[in-house]
């Protein structure tokens, strides 16, 4: 992530240049927060509700960005994945139970993900979904096993350019700018069993626990890229890189949420206001649009939700896979490696995105999984949470780099905030 290494004599990057070189994880993890998961729960935020729930974009900006910094932070000072550093410093049970809830929400949204590909192209080609999801499936596989972490980076960090496909899109909608800005800055709230699971989903899909264990473990992945195989010169970050890490992660969730705003606006201000209110998939946005906005707004959406789980659904099953491998203490466990060096590690990879397409081909309903499996993250990401904000905060773990007492603050406003938001959540079911 740091500046771009060239031979010879070159003249000395711009600013512009420099800042572009040094996005890398950060960006990848929030793109990769808005995949179809995320897509289909603000989707459903809009139709539902209009434009009521935009301001949870302005409000979980600092948290996410305060979580994925922490984790960023861990991964460079410690030179290990999140899984490692709970292996070192709680029970085993603890390791476990962190690394269980992150599997299980993984797989859920692995399979979510794909089963809502799979019906984009069902609606945009008429074959059926059935075939496309296997099709997805090995083709993320393939990607993932014969590709170096170098020009999977690369192409991730292009894939991220799909995402302004619904920033285009919410302009061709001419939503009420008055109250856009209105609901913005004025939050609302309802208290009732569709607005409080929603709102869950909204935390969950963007606070996302397999995100914590990404952005470490790809910290350490890009240590390891520029020669530091061990642990001992990988220990440690200086000032400098501490920078380098805020700008990519400040970035990245600037473009998640950024997204989350548009794609709430857009159907907020197409399908709640033309009475579409009961939509549960991203797949049902796109196809309201195209009445209502054209064309052109359809085509926009439907590429973007493609795009963004050919990016979500890699980070999904390698998350799962650098959590299992560190709690193990795998010794080969990298994306760096050839799968002949690491087939555990890419073993791992490969059940997760089997088991996540055995639910779409057992019967499970995609349509209901992309948004309940933004619902399970928001009620499992709690723990989580606390266990990072604890484990950044700790001078045994973290030495100087300990957490800032602004930083902290956020992170554990933010634990709190999702606290509450489950507790509500069961209270309502109730």
């Amino acid at each position: 992530m740091g500046p771009a290494t060239l031979p010879g004599k070159t003249a000395k990057p711009n600013r512009v240049q420099q800042f572009l070189t040094d996005l890398g994880p950060g960006l990848i993890t929030g793109a990769a927060d808005d995949d179809p998961s995320g897509i289909s729960t603000y989707s459903v935020a809009g139709a539902s509700f209009g434009y009521a729930t935009l301001w949870t974009a302005l409000v979980t900006f600092p948290l996410m960005a305060a979580i994925q910094l922490m984790c960023a932070r861990l991964g460079m000072v410690t030179g290990e994945g999140l899984a490692s550093v709970i292996r070192k410093r709680y029970p085993r049970w603890v390791l476990w139970l962190a690394c269980g809830l992150v599997i299980v929400a993984n797989i859920f949204n692995i399979g979510a993900d794909l089963g809502g590909m799979a019906d984009v192209v069902h609606m945009t080609t008429g074959t059926r979904a059935y075939y496309w999801t296997p099709c997805f499936a090995l083709l993320i596989v393939s990607l993932l096993f014969w590709t170096s972490y170098r020009r999977m980076a690369q192409i991730f960090k292009w894939l991220t350019l799909v995402l302004f496909a619904y920033v285009i899109t919410a302009f061709l909608v001419h939503p009420d700018w008055r109250a856009v800005l209105r609901a913005t800055f004025i939050p609302h709230l309802e208290w009732n069993k569709d607005y409080i699971a929603v709102l869950v989903g909204l935390l969950g899909t963007t606070i996302s626990p397999y995100l914590f264990f990404w952005q470490a473990a790809e910290e350490v992945e890009e240590d390891r890229e520029r020669g530091k195989v061990t642990l001992a010169q990988r220990k440690g970050a200086s000032l400098a890189e501490l920078r380098v890490a805020t700008r990519d992660v400040v970035t990245g969730m600037l473009l998640s949420n950024f997204v989350m705003f548009f794609l709430i606006l857009t159907t907020g201000a197409t399908l709640h206001l033309h009475g579409t209110k009961n939509i549960e998939t991203a797949k049902q946005a796109a196809e309201a649009l195209r009445p209502l906005a054209g064309p052109a707004a359809y085509w926009l959406f439907a590429l973007g939700i493609i795009g963004t789980g050919m990016l979500a659904v890699p980070v999904l099953a390698g998350s799962c896979a650098y959590a299992v491998a560190e709690a193990a203490k795998w010794r080969k466990a990298s994306l760096n490696l050839q799968p002949r060096l690491a087939r555990k590690f890419y073993g791992v990879i490969g059940i997760a995105i089997v088991v996540g397409l055995a639910l779409d081909f057992a019967g499970f309903n995609a349509v209901k999984m992309l948004f309940w499996s933004a619902v399970l993250n928001g009620v499992l990401a709690p723990p989580l949470l606390v266990m990072v904000v604890l484990l950044t905060s700790d001078r045994k773990v973290m030495g100087r780099r300990v957490n800032s007492p602004a930083l902290r603050m956020l992170g554990w406003a933010c634990a709190a905030i999702m606290c509450t938001a489950t507790l509500a959540f069961f209270a309502v079911l109730r």
